[in-house]
């Protein structure tokens, strides 16, 4: 489906929801557009709430964007589904269905892995094909370990699900009452206070599955020596399956705005939010950055937590988050948007390139630095599924390339001269590797990109840096200390990822009409 209004899609001015703010505060007002802006819209309008959303972006997203090289359009943020029955159900509470909405296919191949010694393995979407490739690449312990961790990932997941992705509220008290018995001993048996790379390690004897189970720590933009154990979930999430969309990402971003606006809720983008006010007590509507003001008593601030936290929407929101407010960062990248003739290595749509040594990479990461030999992950668009390129030039591909960096993006650091010579290595990574790659246009973002792009956060990717077992737990909740003002997207509960954004949007629904009772 594609929406077909005018180029600014027929939405309604600011000027038009401050008169309507003026005659009823009642309307929920809702800053940025992304993932979890755009799930509270949907569940607040199909509820019957008024609902006006403002973003500083030209098009609705957040960090599901698209980057334009040579002509074409290239998926720069997140670059599959996961956890599809989370969109399903918020789509089902606006009478409709992602199958209804979008063109999905299913990935066969989760990930091609390679390592510098020439070892090649394909995650697959099942445990069952997985192992099989695990036998015949790293013989039959391997696989037995690989049983033993799906049956652990699995039940952690189990165990977490309820208790805490799809908890509102979530402590550790109440964690062991939601999970029970069988909960208790999944979470036991992950080790939790252990770190993933601590814990893989007692997994997995060889090395090489140990880094590439480790890798799941950096979905949350965290160091696998630090990060908790518990993020093994990650695998049964993935083999519940995994899909791209026909048209690209960003087509989710539009059929979850589609759905919002059939039941009533108004986008205004290109409108950038400067200020929550407040009249002491609460909430009493938002300044916007043309000095426009709209009125409201409620108010969802869906976008990068660190942005409250250093003040872009006001002293009042930053105090309304406490301690949350200084945070510690989660890891940034650089990106780079290719469209290229590639040559050698057989890419899949996910392709990660692994680094020889993990400690030092992170440690590199931990210093500041760019690392000098990062894991590199390159999504090649136009295999989608797992076959050749399908464009406009069959010998021509879109690719995105990233390197994990560090959040220093609001200090200028990495530099152009850094980045450059990052690139010029992560060239001569993969063309070791076997990957040619003839450049017909290319673009990097990298911390300062993603600074200006969502300002506030250092160009730091995935709100809150996991640093240990407490810390899933001190992302900030819906509801602050500042009645009336909410929070939602990847920085707040449960967390980064396109599902778990969905969830925080939703959550923030709840509290918004919990409170209105």
């Amino acid at each position: 489906m594609v929406d077909t209004q005018s180029s600014n899609f027929g939405y309604s001015t600011a000027t038009e929801d401050a008169a309507i703010s003026a005659r009823d505060t009642s309307t929920v007002l809702i800053i940025g557009a992304g993932i979890g802006g755009l799930a509270a819209s949907i569940r607040l309008a199909s509820a019957g709430r008024r609902v006006a959303v403002f973003d500083r972006a030209a098009a609705p997203g957040g960090k599901l964007r698209t980057v334009a090289v040579a002509g074409r359009a290239i998926d720069a943020g997140p670059t599959v589904v996961t956890m599809r029955h989370v969109f399903d159900d918020l789509l089902r509470a606006a009478g409709t269905s992602l199958a209804a909405e979008l063109r999905l296919a299913p990935l066969d191949v989760i990930a091609r892995h390679h390592w510098q010694d020439g070892t090649r393995l394909d995650l697959r979407q099942t445990a069952e094909a997985s192992e099989a490739a695990i036998l015949a690449a790293f013989g039959p312990r391997a696989a037995r370990e690989f049983s033993v961790f799906c049956r652990r990932s699995r039940a952690l997941y189990d165990a977490l699900d309820a208790a805490f992705m799809r908890n509102p509220a979530p402590g550790l008290l109440g964690l062991g009452r939601r999970t029970g018995l069988t909960g208790l001993l999944a979470l036991g048996r992950a080790s939790p206070f252990a770190s993933l790379w601590s814990v893989l390690g007692r997994r997995f004897t060889d090395p090489r599955l140990r880094q590439l189970f480790a890798r799941y720590a950096t979905y949350s933009g965290a160091s696998p020596f630090a990060a908790p154990a518990t993020l093994m979930l990650i695998a049964h999430a993935e083999q519940r399956g995994v899909w791209t969309i026909e048209g690209g990402m960003t087509m989710l971003a539009s059929a979850l705005m589609r759905a919002a606006r059939r039941h009533g809720a108004r986008f205004h983008l290109g409108a950038p939010v400067a200020e929550v006010l407040t009249d002491g007590a609460r909430v009493r509507g938002v300044r916007l950055a043309d000095g426009s003001e709209v009125a409201s008593r409620t108010v969802i601030a869906a976008g990068e937590i660190g942005a409250i936290g250093a003040g872009r929407l006001g002293a009042a929101a930053r105090a309304a988050l406490g301690r949350a407010a200084a945070a510690p960062r989660s890891l940034s990248a650089v990106t780079w948007q290719v469209v290229a003739h590639t040559r050698g290595f057989p890419l899949s749509h996910h392709n990660v390139f692994f680094s020889r040594d993990y400690p030092a990479e992170f440690a590199a990461l931990a210093a500041g630095t760019l690392p000098p030999d990062p894991t590199i992950y390159v999504c090649a668009q136009d295999r989608t599924p797992d076959r050749a390129p399908r464009s406009p030039d069959p010998a021509a591909e879109r690719l995105l390339v990233l390197v994990n960096a560090p959040p220093l993006g609001d200090r200028a650091a990495p530099d152009d001269a850094a980045t450059d010579a990052c690139w010029a290595r992560v060239r001569a990574r993969l063309a070791a590797a076997g990957l040619a790659l003839d450049i017909v246009g290319s673009s990097v973002t990298g911390p300062t990109g993603f600074e200006r792009l969502f300002p506030g956060a250092g160009g730091a990717l995935y709100g809150r840096d996991l640093a240990g077992w407490r810390d899933p737990f001190a992302r900030p909740r819906a509801r602050t200390a500042l009645p009336g003002f909410y929070l939602a997207g990847g920085s707040a509960h449960p967390g980064p990822g396109l599902p778990m954004a969905a969830l925080s949007g939703s959550f923030a629904a709840a509290a918004i009409m919990a409170d209105a009772e």
